[in-house]
């Protein structure tokens, strides 16, 4: 999918409509507010050129030719001056333009020739000092000014530093960062800042989300009144090939300049390395390299697969407990029994289905018990617990890394709007916030239009989906008459090694659960497409409200897409289908579909597993086959004699370009699968170890991915996961309803315990036992009373009366088939169960949601001491700028109050 654009959409032939939606009259260009070094160029006035330069050889440099000033961006064109055709001059003066206009904005450029290719034109970018200071002061980059002198706290593992140093990266290749109080950089208290290098004070990842600002701020044409601006347009409408910041090396080798950290080198030794897939992430350089929002992302998938491994044990020691007791299962021994279920002649499940044994499903039966059992009960609750856990202490570990990374005060005042906001702000308020007069893209009935279509289109999409899983359950319906005739007619004999698993219900759920991905996948494609149309159409003002905007629109429509299926299967079906006398229709022709006699449980389990298994294999092939496909393409189209040196520039375009929705799709994965871990885990205890795996090789593979097949992506500011916290904690809430209501409505387990201490005490024995169960849990039908209609498609036979799972009267009472006295006492204890476990669960939470605290202790002290040492800054520079204006003349010495801190 192609990246969402920075500005308007709208292609070059549509002029009018361009005009329309970008003109800005000229004392309305918002970005001029913005930008402090911003210098029009007059209509008509002289371009300046980048000067061209061959290339040096020098492989690995990171510099103009002329070895001083660092490249800090790349833009990449093709030449093809020697054509005529209108589109390639028009594109080529909005290049000129372009590229003038970022050189009278302060920046310097200079180009090369490609060494692969004739036609191609690498433009270099970099940042002067003052230029820096200025767009750092802009973007409140958060610069040192003086070392940390609180002591840190540390892991208790690290005490441990004989066994777990193992476990954590090269210390001698990583060295662990300097701790600084840090403050927002401003140009007029320079001096206060903690500065040895100023080559080196402004790290490559700062340098490059300033350049990355500007050029999305450049005035590419000016049309009277009208002006357009953006690099994102210009790489839409091709002017540009692309634009990307370098990596600093090869990720094989380390770089033969000086100086060079050779970053990413240590990032793919350390972290991205197939061999390194056991040890900590170095989240301190990825921070440093790739920014803080790609940062906080690999924080949180390892926080999670972290914690994973603590309900993966638990889940596992569930499931051996299941599979060890499949044996010893009463009701399960009564169901493979010949004396008991082989003599229990079951009523057909469908019109055109015949009569059967209930030991035919013994197989079936066996494995219901691994995942229908008492410890299933347990692992739903600790699940529950399980889950406030985790988002607590994640919530503890994001402040540290909040503070550590200075993003604690990253308010959304303080972000800058979106080019595209910018772009249409033609409408004039009053900001409520700074009380200063803004520029609006729409007034309020304007807003109140855009999120009523909004609105209006996510609700009819999501009505498409709920017809695709309609269409789905008819499929099943009619599916299963099929597959019961055809098994009862040939008896299956050549598939004899598996017979046994195989039945039509099973069959059904197999084929539906894999049509049901097949659909899955197929609509995905669509639902993205529409929500970020609708989010675009709603134009929200920063990047962070984009996001988060366009997070609940996808999974809003990934919940309902995924998880649609397992609810019905879960909650629906088999809940109304009525006795064999009078059954249920959908549509008034399919016959609502029947679960197996040990209950639908099992299909919910294939269900999960079929989508959670399908799913991590078919991400894992967009995510490693395809990169490494297109690159190895790339690589052997521009096919070069061994001997010719490609510069970094060329050696990164070769790599494949990163969506700027390539992380959010990494969350909404990891998000939709962590639904499935807790939503419905009564029903699989093995999820969290699937879960666990594909999470281990999912960290290394996003590491391999971006490090080694993509180029350098624009670092990014990020404060926490954003909207991600929110949807995870309603999912939170969700799954104690879900699970509590799994094992009261689709498992078996109640009505067991009901009968168990119910029941089972007026038998013989008067004691509490579970022989006589599946006896008491199927109603007894006269076949007498069948359907007229059906009475001649189903072979009568001997067979006067049949068994249904139900608890009704029998042929003959007064009140037969009416639900009995069993059936009201099962229902009672299954709303007891869920209100009990529900309120049990939910207070837990509460406590231990109360009793972890957000921000540790530790943290707390570092930010007072932080604010402190900024509000003494801001208080000396006052002093100063007071004594100067008294006397101008005199010799301004203060001494700095930090040396009395």
């Amino acid at each position: 999918m192609s990246d969402i654009l920075e500005m308007d959409s709208v292609s070059d032939t549509e002029e009018l409509g361009d005009a329309k939606l970008g003109m800005i009259v000229d004392e309305f260009v918002y970005p001029e507010e913005l930008l402090p070094t911003y210098h029009s160029i007059n209509e008509g006035a002289n371009i300046s050129k980048a000067p061209v330069v061959e290339f040096n050889n020098k492989e690995d440099s990171l510099f103009f030719n002329d070895g001083v000033r660092r490249i800090d961006f790349i833009l990449v064109y093709e030449d093809v001056e020697f054509e005529t055709k209108q589109t390639i001059q028009k594109n080529k003066k909005r290049r000129e333009f372009f590229e003038a206009s970022l050189m009278k904005m302060g920046l310097e450029l200079e180009a090369t020739p490609s060494v692969v290719s004739e036609k191609l034109i690498f433009v270099k970018v970099h940042m002067p000092w003052d230029v820096l200071c200025t767009y750092a002061e802009v973007l409140h980059i958060k610069i040192p000014i003086q070392p940390n002198n609180l002591s840190s706290h540390r892991s208790m593992w690290r005490y441990l530093s004989c066994f777990t140093k193992h476990f954590y990266p090269d210390e001698n290749l990583i060295k662990k960062e300097a701790e600084y109080f840090t403050a927002p950089f401003e140009k007029d208290r320079l001096e206060y800042f903690y500065i040895k290098d100023k080559d080196l004070f402004f790290t490559p990842s700062m340098r490059s989300r300033m350049a990355y600002y500007v050029l999305c701020r450049a005035p590419y044409e000016i049309k009277e009144s009208t002006k357009k601006f953006g690099i994102t347009k210009l790489l839409d409408s091709e002017v540009y090939k692309a634009a990307y910041p370098l990596h600093d090396c090869r990720f094989k080798a380390k770089s033969k300049e000086e100086g060079c950290p050779s970053e990413r080198y240590l990032l793919y030794q350390e972290w991205a390395h197939p061999k390194a897939f056991y040890k900590m992430q170095p989240l301190d350089l990825i921070r440093k390299y790739y920014g803080e929002k790609i940062g906080i992302y690999f924080a949180w998938l390892g926080f999670y697969t972290y914690m994973l491994a603590l309900a993966a044990i638990v889940g596992l020691g569930c499931f051996i407990y299941g599979f060890n007791t499949q044996e010893t299962s009463t009701w399960s021994k009564e169901v493979c029994d010949p004396e008991i279920g082989g003599q229990i002649v079951m009523c057909p499940q469908c019109d055109l289905c015949k009569f059967w044994r209930l030991n035919s499903t013994c197989e079936t039966s066996k494995k219901l018990c691994i995942f229908d059992n008492f410890g299933t009960l347990v692992f739903a609750v600790f699940m529950s617990v399980w889950v406030t856990v985790f988002l607590e202490f994640w919530k503890r570990y994001e402040a540290e890394l909040e503070y550590e990374w200075d993003t604690v005060e990253f308010l959304e005042q303080e972000e800058p709007p979106r080019p595209e906001y910018e772009a249409k702000a033609i409408h004039e308020r009053l900001n409520p916030v700074t009380g200063v007069k803004e520029k609006v893209p729409f007034g309020a009935c304007g807003q109140c239009f855009r999120l009523s279509i909004g609105i209006s289109t996510v609700l009819f999409w999501v009505m498409l989906i709920l017809a695709s899983i309609v269409a789905i359950i008819v499929y099943r319906l009619a599916v299963f008459v099929t597959f019961s005739r055809e098994y009862r007619k040939h008896n299956l004999k050549n598939l004899e090694p598996i017979k046994e698993f195989v039945t039509p219900q099973m069959a059904t759920s197999i084929t539906a659960s894999i049509i049901s991905f097949v659909v899955i996948m197929i609509l995905n494609v669509l639902y993205e497409r529409v929500a970020i149309w609708i989010t675009d159409f709603e134009l929200p003002r920063t990047r962070t409200e984009y996001e988060n905007s366009l997070t609940l629109k996808m999974f809003f429509f990934q919940f309902v897409n995924y998880y649609s299926s397992c609810f019905y299967i879960a909650f629906v079906k088999g809940k109304a289908v009525g006795h064999p006398g009078k059954p249920v229709y959908l549509l008034g022709e399919y016959r609502n579909e029947e679960c197996d006699p040990g209950g639908c449980l099992i299909e919910l389990t294939t269900q999960l597993s079929v989508i959670m298994g399908g799913k991590a294999i078919w991400n894992n092939i967009q995510e490693v086959l395809l990169p490494w496909l297109k690159n190895l393409i790339v690589r052997h189209c521009a096919s070069t004699p061994k001997e010719t040196v490609k510069p970094r520039w060329e050696q990164d375009y070769q790599l494949q370009p990163i969506s700027k929705l390539g992380l959010f799709y990494e969350y909404l994965e990891m998000v939709i699968q962590f639904g499935f871990v807790t939503l419905f885990v009564a029903s699989f205890p093995l999820a969290p170890v699937l879960a666990l795996f594909n999470n281990v090789l999912e960290i290394r593979v996003d590491a391999w991915k971006i490090t080694t097949q993509c180029r350098r992506i624009v670092p990014e500011k990020a404060q926490d996961i954003g909207a991600w916290l929110t949807i995870l904690q309603g999912v939170a809430i969700l799954a104690v309803a879900t699970n509590a209501m799994i094992i009261a409505f689709t498992s078996d387990m109640i009505p067991r315990l009901v009968y168990y201490w119910s029941f089972s005490v007026y038998s013989d024995n008067n004691e509490h036992t579970m022989q006589g169960y599946i006896n008491n849990s199927l109603s007894i039908f006269h076949t007498k009373d069948l359907p007229e209609d059906l009475k001649n498609l189903t072979r009568l036979n001997y067979v006067t009366t049949c068994r249904y799972r139900d608890y009704r009267f029998p042929a003959g009472h007064r009140r037969q088939y009416e639900h009995n006295m069993h059936y009201w006492h099962v229902i009672a204890a299954k709303m007891a169960f869920i209100i009990v476990v529900e309120h049990i669960v939910y207070f837990t939470k509460f406590i231990v949601s109360y009793a972890i605290p957000d921000v540790p202790y530790a943290v707390k002290e570092q930010i007072k001491r932080e604010k402190y040492l900024t509000q003494v800054l801001l208080h000396e520079t006052s002093l100063k700028l007071v004594t100067r204006r008294l006397n101008p003349n005199s010799d301004e010495n203060l001494s700095h109050t930090e040396e009395k801190i």
